[in-house]
């Protein structure tokens, strides 16, 4: 779908110098001489890459839709993931560094992601957004340590270093953010 350079938005994937792009940043500017335009900050879905561009409204930019499908984590050999299809069973394998090394540690057997997919290809996998783990090692509660805000350090059962208030001990079961890793609560 064809839209105009003034109509780009962060996170939108555009087909740009035939090859995908997500917008990380856009900035509409109206200078003083000459039409306003939109400089756009993009990122390269293949390879990482950024680029500053501009468009101006009468730019037309082809706006691309990711297919998102679930998949079901099965499991880690080596370097490579592998993921079924919920609905054909067919089987994808993903290197770990697609994923990202400390993403990867979050996964789990059975566990349901979504990957975003452009012509077959994938590009990018989305993580629920709470695990629940195990602490596997953290330190003794500390008696008169009552202040509102305080964390201590604690191995997850993934390997995963986070913070915990000090009421967590070994043992318990927790609830973790997979973006950054952060306590959100105990589980039920």
């Amino acid at each position: 779908m064809k839209i105009n350079g003034n109509e780009i938005r962060p996170g939108n994937v555009l087909m740009h110098q035939d090859t995908l792009w997500v917008a990380v940043k856009t900035d509409h500017v109206k200078p003083g001489k000459g039409g306003a335009f939109a400089q756009v900050e993009l990122k390269n879905l293949l390879d990482g890459r950024k680029l500053n561009e501009r468009f101006r409204a009468a730019d037309k930019v082809e706006k691309v839709r990711l297919e998102q499908k679930d998949y079901t984590f099965l499991f880690a050999s080596d370097d490579m993931l592998t993921f079924m299809d919920a609905e054909t069973y067919e089987q994808i394998e993903l290197q770990t560094d697609f994923v990202g090394e400390e993403r990867a540690s979050y996964l789990t057997d059975g566990m349901t992601v979504v990957v975003e997919s452009h012509e077959e290809r994938p590009i990018g996998i989305s993580l629920p957004q709470h695990v629940t783990l195990e602490v596997a090692d953290t330190e003794p509660v500390v008696k008169g340590q009552t202040a509102a805000n305080s964390y201590k350090p604690a191995i997850l059962s993934n390997g995963v270093r986070s913070s915990v208030p000090p009421f967590v001990g070994v043992g318990e079961k927790i609830i973790v953010a997979t973006e950054d890793g952060s306590y959100v609560k105990r589980a039920d």
